[in-house]
């Protein structure tokens, strides 16, 4: 079936108060969604930022994002007064977000919708949370009266977890972690409504998991075993990318890696627990750096750059047979993100599990190269993008494009004029043999540069751009839906 959607992380929404949340934007984005005849909203990991705020260094992998709790819901619940959240500064800027002025204000406004909530509910259902959202919890409380320090530089006791020192944190930090655990359950009931909310009206929702998680988080910390660590928990190696022609010392990441073969002696069993949370938030999977499953990129502890990593072999197709048997699928809606430089023996991976990888239209015009991504190279069983969070916007992009490669991407598109390109290449994703077809919102608007979501390797820049109120027109629905229309989507 051929089909289409958007790209627009829920942080990039409009709302009222300094960040897109699960608010009646939201709500609103979906019913436009439908009125341009879409069929995929795709976001990005929904997990709870810290330093930096990439959702893709999330304090757990099993966890929500705070920062996306719509506000005016816990004052539609008598959990707060329209007054203590217009006083709060979130910031004033509609188009791009403040973390600073929200770390610092919407913690505190939480903390007073906590206090009302606690009164009625003496006794929280732990049961509305999985065991390892209620680690995570933990941690943050601990990671709080540590004065947000990782867990590296905790006590001795409790950063190995001893039991008696678990123990006395649980006794001594109950309020702080009911707090965490008030913050995950209103996630948990506002996503869940907004969601279904998406499928009752034929949105799905594409989300990803990255394939690490970040030391500074619950998961290497509660999990150790599950990691290359030594005996006292630090990483004898992290991830990263090897040196390339985009950067001579590669690229550090710092996420600890996986001790594949504990894993595969457990049956692989966090993993299952990771993608049964992962389909409770998205209708698809978007699996971050898919080429790591087959081998990923070994580098020293302490090491400042990458260049003297090794590769090392990961646990292939058996990750994802027993996935698919564990989970009683007969097939696992996952796209495998299988970009970059890939080996064959990774090619082969992909084919073998039958996951859809995907194309990236800003990667097609390279004048002299006959390229993996350029349409007429497709087979079905792909996505389509015209770029994705890590791009540029594509008219970005083409102002910044070669003058050769512009000169190719206009014949092959058929196209002379310049300020038409960006349409002319959502024009070729959707009219392409790809079955899915995802593109940004920015490229839907012809935005700019400025519009960028994220550019890797840097920090203090990123993840900021958020969609202006009344951008998204019904006029505009009503072009894309024609669209959509005319190229069978």
């Amino acid at each position: 079936m051929r089909e289409c959607g958007m790209l627009l992380p829920i942080a990039s929404l409009p709302s009222k108060y300094g960040i897109g949340c699960f608010s009646k934007e939201a709500y609103e984005f979906v019913d436009q969604l439908k009125e341009g005849g879409q069929s995929f909203w795709q976001i990005l990991p929904l997990g709870p930022t810290g330093f930096g705020d990439s959702p893709y260094q999330a304090f757990s992998a099993f966890a929500g994002n705070p920062y996306f709790i719509d506000l005016e819901q816990l004052v539609g619940e008598g959990l707060l007064t329209e007054d203590e959240c217009e006083e709060a500064d979130f910031g004033d800027d509609d188009r791009y977000i403040a973390y600073d002025k929200i770390y610092k204000a919407r913690f505190k406004v939480l903390k007073k919708a906590y206090e009302r909530w606690k009164k009625d509910h003496h006794q929280f259902l732990k049961s509305k949370l999985d065991p390892e959202t209620i680690e995570y919890c933990f941690y943050m409380a601990v990671k709080d009266h540590f004065k947000s320090a990782s867990w590296n530089k905790w006590d001795k006791d409790i950063r190995l977890r001893k039991p008696a020192a678990v123990e006395k944190y649980k006794k001594m930090l109950a309020d702080e972690i009911g707090f965490y655990e008030f913050q995950q359950f209103e996630f948990n009931e506002q996503w869940s409504r907004l969601k279904a909310y998406a499928n009752e009206n034929g949105i799905r929702i594409i989300g990803d998991i990255p394939i690490y998680v970040a030391f500074d988080g619950a998961d290497s910390w509660a999990h150790p075993e599950l990691f290359q660590f030594d005996e006292e928990c630090l990483p004898k190696a992290v991830a990263g990318c090897p040196p390339d022609a985009f950067s001579a010392t590669g690229q550090l990441w710092g996420n600890p890696l996986y001790d594949w073969g504990y894993h595969k002696k457990d049956h692989y069993s966090w993993w299952i627990k990771r993608m049964e949370y992962s389909l409770k938030l998205y209708d698809v999977v978007r699996v971050d750096h898919f080429r790591g499953f087959e081998a990923y990129y070994s580098i020293p502890y302490g090491d400042p750059t990458a260049e003297f990593g090794h590769w090392e072999k990961g646990p292939g197709l058996d990750l994802f047979a027993r996935l698919k048997k564990s989970l009683k699928k007969e097939e696992l809606p996952i796209i495998a993100e299988d970009l970059g430089f890939l080996t064959p023996s990774v090619i082969r991976l992909v084919k073998k599990t039958g996951y859809p990888g995907m194309k990236i239209l800003q990667f097609a015009f390279d004048a002299g190269n006959d390229s993996e991504y350029l349409p007429h190279n497709y087979d079905k069983n792909c996505v389509v993008y015209t770029g994705t969070h890590d791009n540029d916007t594509t008219v970005g992009f083409l102002q910044n494009m070669p003058e050769k490669d512009k000169k190719f991407a206009k014949k092959y598109l058929g196209h002379k004029n310049d300020k038409k390109l960006c349409f002319e290449i959502i024009r070729a994703a959707l009219s392409s043999c790809a079955d899915t077809a995802i593109i940004p919102m920015q490229d839907y608007l012809g935005l700019g540069s400025e519009a960028r979501i994220n550019i890797p390797s840097t920090l203090g820049i990123n993840w900021k751009w958020r969609m202006g109120n009344g951008d998204f027109t019904k006029e505009l629905a009503g072009r894309i839906r024609s669209m959509t229309k005319l190229y069978g989507r």
